[in-house]
């Protein structure tokens, strides 16, 4: 039988774990990716086990758990008394709920598809009217997919109302993300190998340039908007040297997923706002589904069958995102009355985060 090729462009993590995926299954895999140099803006991610499942499959897993924190906890934090409301256990998890820096997940990507033969091409932004012969188009390249535009129409991504810093600075944490949460912002803060503690803060603001996603910006200016957190916080954000400002932005759900001989994954396909800690582990699945399905059920049926598959889920993930942005916002007697709620939930009910997250951390792709 002939080998299939496919074209994969974008080299971030949706678009290597979908190369590294067909690859293993033996196709010829091309990814081109604009950028001169395969890394990953930003800073830490958190990969949960369902994300863990499918990188287990892929033969990555120990390669990341080895260069990556497992996490030990979720502390949801009063981020102005600095008092932790409750706090719930992450140790049982299987396969590793886990804290790693993304350019380490880009680098243990590619490494295992460079061995698996796949071909990246770097600096390369391809025109979709001229593309080398292939079987399949995968477009894995964000927010301004241009194979999205090709299924969808054009359409630009909105802003939602909420800023992101991203940061990290050197210091020594405990194995447990912190959610530092106060009225109309918050923090989230979790450590990373090097005895580094990476750090987003959000804060909820009307109106964005219109000249960039995101900017280098003053660290004062990160310390000044949380300038009424506890001390311990304050005290964190004085470390901060350099800093990223992003707006966060997103498109609806694609209404198309997949057309001909094309398919979009992750955030072509479904931005994410980051309050759920998905958008990579998103990805990864749609990734690999992507690839299982047309292996199970040919190229054209394969398609189809990994929209159904996947819509709904990810529907429900970004639902779930969009609550705990509110959630961890809360002002005045909301505010109060929720985290009296945590409290409880917490002394009471120890397992009942996990058990509500259950259909998300427990779902295997692979299966």
């Amino acid at each position: 039988m002939k080998t299939p090729h496919v074209e994969i462009i974008g080299g971030g993590i949706a678009g290597l774990t979908a190369a590294l995926a067909y690859a293993k299954q033996g196709a010829s895999v091309c990814v081109s990716e604009r950028a001169q140099v395969l890394t990953e803006v930003g800073a830490g991610l958190q990969i949960t086990p369902n994300a863990g499942r499918a990188l287990v499959a892929l033969g990555v897993w120990d390669a990341l758990v080895a260069r990556g924190i497992v996490a030990q906890a979720v502390v949801p934090t009063d981020g102005v008394s600095g008092r932790a409301v409750t706090r719930f256990d992450l140790s049982q998890q299987s396969p590793h709920y886990l804290f790693v820096h993304r350019a380490t997940l880009i680098d243990v990507l590619a490494e295992a598809a460079s061995e698996a033969g796949v071909v990246v091409k770097l600096g390369q932004v391809p025109d979709l009217d001229n593309l080398p012969p292939h079987d399949l188009l995968i477009g894995a390249e964000g927010l301004r997919s241009g194979v999205r535009a090709r299924l969808n129409g054009a359409a630009d991504p909105f802003f939602a109302g909420q800023v992101a810093w991203r940061a990290i600075v050197p210091q020594e944490a405990a194995s447990e993300a912190r959610i530092w949460m106060m009225p109309h912002q918050h923090v989230v803060t979790y450590p990373l190998t090097g005895g580094r503690l990476n750090i987003v803060a959000v804060q909820e603001q009307s109106a964005w340039a219109a000249e960039g996603w995101s900017h280098a910006d003053d660290p004062g200016n990160l310390r000044a908007a949380f300038a009424s957190a506890a001390p311990e916080l304050r005290d964190i954000l004085d470390k901060v040297e350099h800093v990223n400002l992003w707006g966060l932005f997103r498109h609806p759900v694609a209404a198309t997923w997949v057309g001909g001989k094309a398919a979009i994954i992750g955030d072509a396909a479904h931005p994410t706002l980051p309050f759920l800690a998905q958008g990579a582990n998103l990805a990864i699945e749609d990734a690999y589904v992507l690839a299982r399905s047309c292996c199970d059920f040919g190229m054209r049926n394969g398609l189809q069958s990994f929209e159904k598959e996947r819509k709904s889920r990810v529907m429900r993930a970004i639902a779930a995102a969009n609550a705990n942005a509110r959630n961890y916002h809360l002002s005045g007697v909301q505010r109060a009355v929720a985290f009296a709620g945590l409290k409880v939930l917490g002394a009471v009910a120890p397992n009942a985060f996990l058990n509500r997250l259950s259909w998300l951390y427990d779902h295997d792709v692979t299966a």
